[in-house]
């Protein structure tokens, strides 16, 4: 079966776009997608992916074609075993992005001269405007090509967006100053550009505006480089996830042991996971007992213990012994592959969010262009000279051309993530601070994110008599030479507290239950009550109550005892991090309510939740359940924000309206989030949420002068009371204002004391 009859299968078919430069585009391939008969399309200009339904049967080929008539590419996506190839190489740059970098650092370095001899005076040497040309004419040229090619693209389709502005704003400036060099006075030696605010008509003969076209190029193209390396992002969690599973698997195949990739396995295979290895796919454990610590995956921080016909899953750690384990599931239908699928859709069908300045520009700019023809038209049927004529449209198109409108997003952008940056905060691009000012309601996934997500000692509960340290140090010995990370918490904290250890002799590890051997001459048991049991050591009542109580809390026990007596208990669990009730306050504060999701039993999760102040708690919730509970909450009209660690927590992080991951988690948590918290510290999310609601403010107040700016200024351009000189300044100087208003953000401080 072909990849295209595959995808038609069913009702839904996924292209990839290219060629989008804003969200305008979007809406136009999507428009354009609709019309087709029994076609439903939705068209995400952030993913720059295409979610179409068809009926069944239909050609996907047909959609291609109508996307590439509307002047974009399209295909199909890759099989997942080619992406799994691809995940496996080193992805390289997009060439796209290499491009861009190349035309901004190019046009930077030939257009700061160029506006400095504009600018001041003093500067203008004999041929100033000569040189001025040479270094104006490969940045309107060369580097505002992309413009340019898609403002011709548009103009086939008889669409315009804004780059159809800059394109016909820099060819207009560029073309007038070409007129003025070569048959007006503006290219005669030692001409000199007076710096003059005047408002009075010109015929505008004596003028170039060379420092205009190039310094708009220069730049719109830092705010498309800085948008297209965000977007570059959009895929990354995919990838990440296929990256976690094994490479290579040792199969047994008529008793002997192979290495073989991890694609060539086959259902009934039979294969060995040694300890500190990760399990290949899906199966049944045929042999061997083992501790499998599946937190990557889960997000639960107590490895699960496993035996003969339990089943295991794929991309999970063997903690323990060694294990022989049945496949069941290989490739697309492993519970990792399920994952991986999840969050592909949860990014495929974010909404898109369009930033205010391209959601005008479908009315901006035709209006722009109207009324520069209608003043071309007005003064020459007034009987001016052409060149005044002339003179009064270039203004038009260079007041209006959008330098400020580029501006207002990725200068605020970049000092707001700066900021966040130097807080722990990485905001992923524009697309996430709608959210961030919207969001209600906060789901908290627990372990790793409220809790630490690691074993700790939190307790030791003697029997009367017994020395504490004495317990510490002959329970901690022999937890010590156990690879378990329950008894790694034991002896990590008796070492904090005795100081070092002694060896244990007679070391037994009794699979399930425990472990036992002899520690400077003493008999020591240390595990389930059980074991303690068998040997005829029983708790006392009160100390079995106590034990009973612990793990109604859903902490871990553990029982010791030597010498045909059981001496007490180490009450093992994740904590609560120092700082999670603090940061429920402060997004109680924001106007947020908080939700705690995690797989734990109710009494566990209602016990940590009352520790910090959380008042709403969802238990018991599988992995892949996790999505179901935010889009339920979406669908009862509630903006959420999800914060989370775990590769169990990355589709939820990708469907929620706000995915915020805490970077010491899972690498595929913060590919699929929107904001990554660097510290770990769940105050870092408050002040994640109110530094995006700061910059998107400042966004807006950018935006708002701009075209305050362009609107105030176009009906004076047009009266031909500004000359293209002065509108360049005019322009240069809001560009300054957006700039300025943005730099305020870099005072932003953090709620963490």
């Amino acid at each position: 079966m072909s990849s295209a009859e595959s995808l038609t299968a069913g009702s839904g078919v996924e292209l990839e776009i290219g060629g989008m430069t804003c969200a305008s585009c979007a809406m136009r391939i999507e428009k354009k997608l609709n019309k087709l008969e029994g076609v439903t399309a939705t068209v995400n200009y952030a993913t720059e992916k295409a979610k179409v339904t068809v009926p069944e049967g239909y050609d996907p080929e047909l959609l291609i074609s109508e996307v590439e008539k509307t002047g974009y590419t399209a295909a199909l996506p890759k099989p997942p075993n080619e992406r799994r190839g691809a995940a496996d190489a080193e992805p390289g740059e997009d060439p796209e992005l290499i491009s861009l970098r190349h035309r901004l650092i190019g046009s930077v370095i030939l257009t700061v001269p160029v506006i400095a001899m504009a600018m001041v005076p003093a500067w203008q040497f004999m041929y100033w405007q000569w040189a001025s040309l040479a270094l104006a004419a490969p940045v309107i040229v060369w580097g505002a090509w992309p413009f340019h090619k898609a403002a011709w693209a548009n103009l086939k389709q008889g669409a315009a967006t804004m780059d159809t502005l800059i394109s016909m704003g820099t060819s207009a400036a560029f073309l007038w100053s070409l007129y003025a060099l070569f048959f007006g006075t503006a290219g005669v030696p030692g001409m000199t550009h007076p710096f003059e605010f005047a408002l009075a008509p010109s015929d505008g003969a004596a003028n170039i505006y060379l420092e205009v076209g190039a310094g708009v190029t220069m730049f719109i193209l830092a705010g498309r480089y800085f948008e297209k390396r965000s977007k570059k992002q959009a895929g990354a969690a995919l990838r990440a996830l296929l990256e976690l599973g094994a490479k290579e698997v040792s199969v047994l195949r008529g008793g002997v042991e192979t290495q073989i990739p991890v694609e060539d396995l086959s259902v009934g295979d039979e294969f060995i996971v040694r300890p500190g290895e990760k399990i290949a796919t899906d199966g049944v454990v045929v042999s061997g007992t083992s501790a499998v610590d599946a937190s990557m995956l889960t997000g639960e921080s107590v490895p699960v213990e496993v035996a003969e016909g339990d089943t295991v899953t794929g991309a999970t750690t063997n903690a323990g012994g060694r294990l022989v384990v049945r496949a069941t599931r290989i490739g697309s239908d492993t519970q990792l592959a399920q994952m991986a699928k999840l969050v592909e859709d949860a990014q495929t069908g974010k909404a898109e969010v369009q930033r205010l300045a391209d959601r005008i520009s479908g009315v901006f700019v035709p209006i722009v262009i109207v009324i520069a023809a209608i003043a071309l038209g007005g003064w020459l049927g007034a009987g001016f000279p052409v060149s005044a004529a002339f003179t009064a449209a270039v203004a038009v198109l260079v007041i209006a051309c959008p330098c400020a409108l580029g501006l207002a997003t990725p200068t605020a952008l970049l000092v707001g993530t700066g900021r966040g940056a130097q807080m722990g905060v990485l905001i992923k691009g524009p697309e996430v601070l709608e959210s961030t000012r919207k969001v209600d309601t906060v789901v908290l996934d627990k372990t790793g994110t409220v809790t630490t997500g690691k074993m700790t000692l939190v307790d030791v509960v003697l029997e009367p008599g017994v020395d504490r340290a004495e317990l510490l140090r002959l329970a901690g010995a022999l937890e010590d030479a156990s690879e378990h990370p329950i008894a790694q918490a034991i002896a990590k904290g008796a070492t904090q507290e005795v100081g070092a250890l002694a060896a244990p002799e007679d070391f037994a590890n009794i699979a399930g239950k425990g472990v036992q051997g002899v520690v400077d001459g003493h008999a020591v048991l240390v595990g389930r009550e059980a074991l303690l049991a068998e040997w005829s050591q029983q708790l006392s009542p009160e100390l079995a109550a106590t034990k009973a109580r612990a793990e109604g809390e859903g902490k871990t026990v553990v029982a010791v005892g030597w010498d045909g007596e059981a001496r007490g208990i180490l009450i093992v669990s994740d904590t609560v991090k120092a700082t999670s009730a603090e940061a429920i306050v402060q997004l109680k504060a924001l106007g947020l309510t908080p939700v705690l999701l995690t797989g734990d039993n109710e009494a566990v999760a209602r016990h940590i939740a009352a520790e910090v102040g959380i008042d709403e708690v969802i238990a018991e919730v599988l992995p892949q359940d996790k999505v179901d509970v935010v889009t339920r909450l979406q669908a009862e009209g509630k903006v959420v924000a999800m914060i989370g660690d775990g590769v169990n927590d990355a589709p939820a992080l990708a469907q929620a309206d706000l995915g915020l991951a805490m970077g010491t988690g899972a690498d595929v948590a913060i590919e699929a989030s929107d904001i990554t918290l660097v510290r770990g510290d769940l105050r870092s999310a408050v002040d994640a949420i109110r530094l995006s609601r700061k910059t998107l403010s400042t966004i807006k107040t950018n935006l708002f002068w701009a075209f305050a700016y362009n609107v105030a200024a176009i009906p004076v351009a047009a009266l031909g009371m500004l000359n293209p000189m002065l509108a360049g300044a005019a322009m240069a100087l809001s560009s300054v204002f957006v700039v300025g208003n943005s730099l305020r953000l870099r005072g932003f401080r953090s709620v963490a004391k």
